[in-house]
């Protein structure tokens, strides 16, 4: 993949703080990116060094070959969608849309042309003249990413768009979102906290954590295959069974736990014998009721959770609590009793504890 974007060891301070430290990667064109991490991570500094409000404190960021970290915002041909929309109120909406391009001294035949067909790509053409005020909350971002389309932008960046709308609405966004992305072949980087929305819209995540970017990867890549403990816990939902690795012979490993329950996992990780692990698997890969599997535990059933088209079963093995997500029809164990659950070992991954 040919970078498009390309952050090279790029810090940034505030006073003591550093709130992104010694970034290195890259971006191709074309590409949807999302940079997901919890509040204090630094994904929206990490954006705003990008679109130009915020100058890295090292390091150097290029766009297309060519180093921008010292341009003003207005010259490196970004479009911005806020969280709050940043919607002018007394501008009709067309004046909104257009107003990049009266900045640009684009003349008033063809900004009229251009504003008019960003307001046709997202469907709210019949309400040009209205203000923002009389939109809903969902029209009111429509807007927000026509303007920063009209201009057709070499990026899209975005800041938590989508956090304001309901879960519905917010859902059909996501969809919109991606169609356009691929409709226009635009570069989008999306910032967001929501693990569930990065792994919709985004060909590739940047997981972030105190700054520094734990793994960046496929949607794929980071839920099955998930490098570190706090991504595999960011990232959806998942058990850990702590033991140490005995053998590991042609990819697979064999992990001892504490009270001597051997598991295989077949993971192309690099811990040796002897080395301190925790076995990752998702709820979903935890199976029931006799279920096929080489790895096979027992455990204690604290509470049954009814969720429509399944349930998740609550258990405990000693101190260690464990989830997993069953048919309705294998949730048939008395509370307190004990439960025979298994996994297979290409359903599971391992990550330092």
């Amino acid at each position: 993949m040919q970078s498009f974007i390309h952050f090279e060891s790029v810090s940034k301070n505030f006073g003591a703080a550093k709130v992104v430290d010694e970034l290195d990667f890259h971006v191709g064109k074309e590409e949807f990116v999302s940079l997901l991490g919890p509040s204090g991570s630094g994904k929206t500094t990490l954006l705003m060094m990008l679109a130009g409000f915020e100058r890295p404190s090292s390091g150097a960021i290029h766009l297309d070959g060519r180093r921008i970290e010292h341009l003003p915002p207005y010259k490196r041909e970004m479009g911005v969608v806020f969280q709050n929309y940043a919607l002018f109120p007394h501008m009709t909406i067309a004046e909104n849309v257009a107003f990049p391009l009266k900045m640009r001294g684009v003349g008033a035949a063809e900004r009229e042309s251009r504003t008019l067909k960003a307001l046709e790509l997202v469907q709210l053409a019949h309400l040009r003249e209205r203000k923002p005020s009389q939109l809903s909350g969902g029209q009111q971002q429509r807007i927000a990413l026509s303007r920063a389309l009209v201009y057709e932008p070499k990026v899209v960046l975005m800041d938590e768009p989508l956090s304001a709308l309901d879960k519905q609405l917010r859902e059909h966004m996501q969809l919109e979102i991606r169609e356009l992305h691929r409709k226009l072949g635009l570069t989008v980087i999306f910032v967001t906290h929501d693990q569930s929305e990065a792994l919709t819209m985004s060909d590739r995540i940047a997981v972030l954590n105190h700054g520094k970017i734990e793994q960046f990867d496929t949607p794929t890549g980071l839920y099955d295959r998930p490098r570190t403990r706090f991504v595999a816990e960011f990232i959806g939902e998942t058990n850990l069974l702590p033991g140490t690795v005995e053998s590991s012979r042609d990819g697979e490993k064999t992990i001892r736990m504490a009270d001597g329950t051997g598991l295989t996992c077949r993971d192309a990780s690099d811990f040796s014998p002897g080395a301190s692990v925790m076995v990752s698997v998702r709820p979903e890969m935890m199976h029931v009721a006799g279920a096929a599997g080489e790895n096979r535990i027992e455990a204690t059933l604290d509470d049954c959770v009814y969720h429509g088209d399944h349930v998740r079963l609550h258990m405990h093995r000693g101190d260690i609590r464990l989830v997993a997500k069953a048919h309705r029809r294998d949730a048939q164990a008395a509370m307190g009793g004990a439960v025979g659950v298994s996994f297979r070992s290409d359903e599971c991954t391992l990550v330092a504890p």
